[in-house]
């Protein structure tokens, strides 16, 4: 074990160096809800209702592609004719009960464009189910998107397949108790998934549950929280984002299985699975309320960045493999738990502990149960009470207090 005590001493022991053997292969975890057990609890995937085909069920409106024609209609009644898919939807939701305190169901069937200039905006008590695709063209400004839900409670996105040009693929401030069930964003840019309280910061956003989503191509991060407590999320595949693959921002209460990055922020400081701002924060401490299952991150920028003033984390698995920036850099964080069942990090850039001034320096920090080939481990400045343990260093450096 490699443990410093707070008076910035060490020892170390525990430690295997073996030489050079090769670059050890990715990991690559099972698809599923696998159960992940902890030494604080037992992290498994969010458990949404039965799986249907898209379109299945009952529903109160819908909106329907025919030629080149949509056509929205609640029961016996047409509210909508015309060539606008994002009308056509607009107008199906906005026909549902005025008023509504139960959920009330809007099915989309057909593909078409809308403009990023442009959302389709979910009141409370809405369920959206989109058996199709929406390209987003042009440009716009603001926090326009095609999926929009400001000031809500109980919405719900079932499906959603987005391409093209969005500034947000789906954007939702100051809500609470949202499902997001099977998303899936190839775009040419833009971010992926926006979900904050920005709107009125003495407000969180609460009750968050996204079971699975796929991002490619966006410039921005594929999925980002701010202000949120409470967040359940499934997987977050991220490939060729322009920043992080999932980055949780002053958010408390996750828990994540799976970050699975490729290319997530490539020539940039940002990470395959990123936490800033507080995150982790409760009141003044920070106490273990961020569970994550495993991170995977191949390419791109770092691999796991936890920065200004984050922590309360634990991240059970961790598969690192020739990232561009540091595979993990932790600076500035409190109880942080890197690898608490096992990792591999092999190539790219170090394994870093670090500190900005302005902030007070990494406490409790763990990092263990790890194989580091063909790269370094660094830790400057010391940190207080910084444990090292159970790792095996192959053609790799060492520099820690």
């Amino acid at each position: 074990m490699v443990r410093r005590n707070r008076s910035a001493k060490s020892v170390r022991r525990e430690e295997v160096v073996m030489p050079f053997m090769g670059r050890r292969a990715a990991l690559l975890a099972a698809v599923g809800a696998t159960a992940l057990l902890t030494a604080v609890g037992t992290l498994t995937a969010p458990t949404p209702a039965v799986a249907a085909a898209c379109g299945e069920g009952s529903y109160q409106a819908e909106a329907v592609l025919n030629g080149s024609t949509w056509t929205a209609r609640r029961g016996g009644s047409t509210v909508y004719t015309g060539g606008d898919m994002r009308a056509a939807v607009q107008a199906a939701v906005n026909s549902l009960t005025a008023g509504r305190t139960a959920k009330e169901r809007v099915v989309v069937r057909g593909s078409g464009s809308v403009s990023a200039g442009s959302r389709i905006s979910l009141p409370s008590y809405t369920v959206l189910d989109v058996c199709g695709t929406i390209n987003v063209t042009g440009t716009g400004s603001g926090d326009q998107a095609p999926v929009y839900s400001r000031g809500t409670r109980d919405v719900e996105v079932q499906n959603l397949k987005l391409t093209g040009t969005p500034l947000y693929g789906i954007f939702m401030r100051n809500v609470q108790n949202v499902v997001l069930g099977q998303i899936d964003m190839r775009l040419s840019r833009g971010l992926g998934i926006r979900i904050d309280n920005r709107g009125d910061t003495s407000q969180w956003t609460r009750n968050v549950r996204i079971d699975n989503v796929y991002v490619s191509g966006a410039s921005s991060h594929a999925v980002e929280t701010y202000g949120v407590d409470g967040i359940t999320i499934g997987t977050v595949t991220a490939r060729n984002v322009g920043e992080s693959g999932l980055l949780l921002n002053q958010t408390i209460n996750a828990n994540v299985t799976k970050v699975d990055a490729e290319n997530a922020g490539t020539g940039t400081g940002y990470a395959a699975f990123r936490m800033a701002n507080r995150n982790g924060r409760v009141g003044s401490s920070y106490p273990t309320n961020i569970r994550v299952g495993e991170v995977i991150a191949r390419g791109g920028g770092r691999g796991v960045f936890c920065v200004s003033e984050s922590g309360g984390a634990v991240i059970n698995k961790v598969t690192l493999s020739n990232t561009g920036n540091n595979s993990v850099l932790i600076e500035n964080c409190y109880n942080v738990n890197l690898a608490a069942q096992s990792g591999t990090i092999s190539g790219g850039g170090e394994l870093r502990l670090a500190a900005r001034s302005e902030f007070p320096n990494n406490r409790d920090i763990t990092i263990q149960n790890l194989t580091v080939t063909n790269s370094a481990i660094r830790e400057s400045p010391c940190g207080e009470n910084t444990t090292f343990r159970n790792i095996t260093r192959v053609n790799t450096g060492q520099s820690i207090c």
